[in-house]
């Protein structure tokens, strides 16, 4: 029986994890007895001692002595408190590139105090260049382009397991970015802790004061722990990336941020309780709607909701969420893709709910890559909420995740309702995930989804698999798994598995895999974008270092890719050769040849009216591309493309990923592509029209409009998005969605269109 001091959460989930062979689940008692439990083995150098603030180890691996304040430090960007001259500052960061192991070629001094509620971080980073030269010209919250600017960033592993952590970095202009990692994996860039940052300026460079508070972090509490460090500065007008802790060379520039196995040491945290955090955020909406395709149709219909979600610390790193009437107005449009395959398209997840600790529900992905086109995702959060292009209402349901010493575990349970226009009917979707910790850089783990009702059949549908990730050497990793489904009516092949084997240096690298997906295999609240194969693939990469001072590096580039269908028979083969130049200044530029041969077995509808039939196909395309440096004023890809496509031809070109930044507060982004394709069965051209408009009125206020056309679906839509964060994890937005068709014959008619307001408000207990 657990006692009146156990969470009754905790006391519910004791049954659960007992049948994954977890003893127990910390309770608050039982975190304070862990944090006197004799301290880590530390791995690196030993603790500096006072006043000295780092030591180093041979291998150049820093230990860091955080500095206990007896009041809080006040964060406005100045540095000229008493403490700041008082306590030793610590730097001598190196460089990753250009040049591996070199010191940095701009000095950077940083300061690590705490107090019983933040810790703060602060760096007086000096620059030889005047301001003006800086690459400064990004404010949004999050914002892709802010990894291309000037930037100081931190990264902590809360529990010195050297794979996970939470990363914040910030520019001259004081924008907030922040990401968290699991295993290494894709870092989650839509993690929106709350935390503040100011920025200022001083004759010599500029200054940073982060402030991130101990409730939005996970940590293990108690006197004197340990955690993972790591300090990232980007001089981006000299495409100049260093580092506190030595990142091996052939780690691309910002990654090793994201490493926590090449991080340094901070030591001497006195940190509080962690396990009893609560938030509750409460959201108020009123929206007006039309939509011409529902039936009957919708004019100007006006509703309001209110909902929530909680979020509660279980322990030190487990975290229970659960959500009531979720809604996901505010969440931006998806970004349209010209399809000229068969296939359906990949969109990513933007959805606040599901993006939270979603590296701890990666299957079959952590740390290797792969070929995530043919590659199935047993979990893949788009099924949920989402049908047939219409919006599905989300009831509620829960989340736990989080680590249990080695384990980490994730459990998923949502409620979908009804929706008549796509015919879906009430849903419950469930996901279980465990992983295991073992050796230094590898994982194995289980997975089990399973949904109430099949797309396909009356009854469930379940998928279930196991994974695993071995990384011997820092530069060698290895993956696979091996996962089956069941699903009423399908009695066919229905498993999946995969092995895949990396090593990727600086100046070579070389990757296999093989994966195979039965006709039958149907993970339905996942995504498989071809079934009834096995496909192999091989690349080899020589990527030397240039001696000519314009030129970073030359790359070349081979692969092999080879797709069967069930019965063995050739039905895919793509040979790539590829030469790249990456310029000092950052520029790309990039020519590809490929040799593609294709069986049809059945036709398929390229465009309207455009058919291509059954057959062989052998053909070639040359695509030639170069890409100006993200921290350029005017940035992005142009390309050419030219060649065979199935039994005609192809010629594409266009401005993929296109910016223009008019100010720090203002810019345009901008994409075009134009695919003209002549076959005998008909000549069309396909279109893509994307302009986007931001401006930042300041780090944590922003407006943008959306703007795409494309002429595949004959779809125009547009979106207006006004966000607010009115005080630190509290948001107020305003959303305007349209979308229509242009017809045939001139004529624009709407489909459907929403005006939203939204507010939220965050407590924290």
């Amino acid at each position: 029986m657990p006692t009146d001091r156990t969470p009754r959460t905790t006391a519910v989930l004791l049954p659960v994890l007992a049948t994954f062979g977890v003893a127990a689940v910390s309770t608050p008692a039982a975190a304070q007895q862990e944090a006197s439990s004799p301290n880590v083995v530390i791995d690196g150098a030993p603790p500096p001692v006072a006043p000295a603030t780092i030591t180093r180890d041979a291998r150049g691996r820093p230990t860091v002595r955080a500095i206990r304040l007896s009041e809080p430090l006040e964060i406005d960007g100045r540095l000229d408190e008493e403490v700041y001259s008082r306590v030793q500052s610590f730097g001598d960061l190196v460089q990753l590139l250009p040049n591996a192991g070199a010191p940095a070629t701009e000095q950077t001094d940083v300061w690590v105090f705490f107090d019983d509620d933040q810790i703060y971080v602060s760096a007086r980073n000096w620059d030889s260049a005047p301001p003006e030269e800086w690459v400064a010209d990004e404010m949004r919250r999050d914002s892709r382009n802010l990894r291309q600017n000037e930037t100081f960033g931190v990264g902590f592993d809360t529990f010195y397991d050297r794979r996970s952590g939470f990363q914040f970095y910030t520019n001259p202009l004081g924008a907030l970015a922040e990401f968290s990692i699991v295993d290494e994996g894709a870092p989650n860039a839509d993690w929106n802790p709350v935390w503040d940052v100011r920025t200022g300026r001083f004759d010599g460079g500029w200054t940073v004061e982060m402030a991130i508070p101990f409730k939005s972090l996970r940590y293990r509490s108690g006197a004197s722990k340990v955690w993972g460090f790591q300090v990232r500065r980007q001089i981006r007008y000299k495409n100049e990336y260093v580092y506190l802790s030595p990142v091996p060379e052939g780690i691309s520039g910002g990654r090793g941020l994201a490493m926590p196995s090449f991080s340094g040491t901070l030591v001497g945290l006195d940190l509080p309780l962690a396990s009893r955090n609560l938030e509750i955020k409460p959201y108020a909406i009123s929206r007006v709607m039309t939509d011409r395709t529902t039936t009957p149709a919708i004019s100007n219909d006006f509703e309001g909701a209110i909902g929530g979600d909680l979020k509660y610390g279980v322990t030190a790193n487990v975290t229970a969420d659960f959500t009531v009437n979720t809604d996901f107005a505010q969440v931006e449009v998806d970004e349209q893709q010209v399809n000229l395959t068969r296939f359906s398209l990949f969109y990513p997840e933007k959805r606040d709910f599901f993006l939270e600790g979603r590296g701890l529900f990666d299957f079959g992905r952590g740390g290797v890559g792969g070929d995530g086109s043919t590659t199935p995702y047993l979990f893949y959060s788009r099924r949920i909420g989402l049908s047939s292009g219409h919006v599905i209402p989300v009831d509620g349901g829960g989340r736990l995740t989080g680590k249990l010493g080695d384990y980490g575990i994730g459990l998923m349970n949502i409620q979908a309702g009804e929706e008549e226009v796509s015919r879906t009917r009430p849903t419950n979707f469930t996901v279980l995930r465990l992983k295991r910790d073992i050796l230094r850089r590898s994982t194995v783990g289980v997975m089990f989804t399973n949904r109430s009702v099949s797309t396909v059949g009356d009854g469930a549908n379940q998928a279930f698999g196991i994974d695993g990730v071995l990384s011997p050497h820092d530069l060698v990793t290895m993956g696979g798994f091996y996962a089956r489904t069941r699903t009423p009516g399908l009695d066919g092949d229905e498993e999946s598995y995969q092995a895949r084997l990396a090593y990727d240096a600086d100046r070579y690298g070389a990757n296999l895999e093989y994966v195979k997906i039965g006709d039958d295999f149907n993970p339905e609240v996942g995504y498989v974008r071809r079934t009834d194969l096995s496909r192999s693939f091989a690349s080899l990469r020589f990527s030397p270092r240039s001696r000519l001072d314009a030129v970073r590096r030359f790359s070349w580039d081979a692969s092999l890719e080879y797709i069967e269908d069930g019965t063995g028979a050739l039905e895919t083969s793509l040979q790539t050769g590829q030469f790249g130049i990456e310029m000092e200044s950052s520029d790309q530029f990039m020519v590809a040849v490929t040799r593609n041969f294709e069986v049809l077995w059945d036709s398929f509808e390229v465009s309207d009216d455009v058919v291509i039939r059954p057959g062989r196909y052998g053909f070639t395309d040359t695509r030639v591309s170069y890409e100006l440096g993200r921290q350029h004023r005017m940035s992005g890809t142009f390309f050419a493309q030219r060649g065979g496509f199935f039994d005609g031809t192809i010629t594409a070109a266009g401005w993929d990923g296109g910016r223009i930044s008019f100010m720090p507060q203002f810019s345009l982004e901008q994409s075009v592509s134009v695919n003209h394709v002549e076959l005998p069965a008909g000549d069309f051209t396909a279109t893509l029209l994307r302009s986007r408009i931001d401006y930042g009125f300041s780090p944590r206020m922003a407006a943008s409009a959306l703007v795409q056309y494309n002429s595949n679906d004959k779809n125009l839509s547009s979106s207006l998005r006004f966000r607010w964060e009115y005080q630190p994890g509290s948001e107020f937005f305003i959303v305007w969605n349209d979308e229509r068709d242009t017809l045939s014959g001139g004529g624009i008619r709407l489909k459907n269109r929403a005006l939203v307001v939204k507010v939220t408000r965050l407590l924290r207990f």
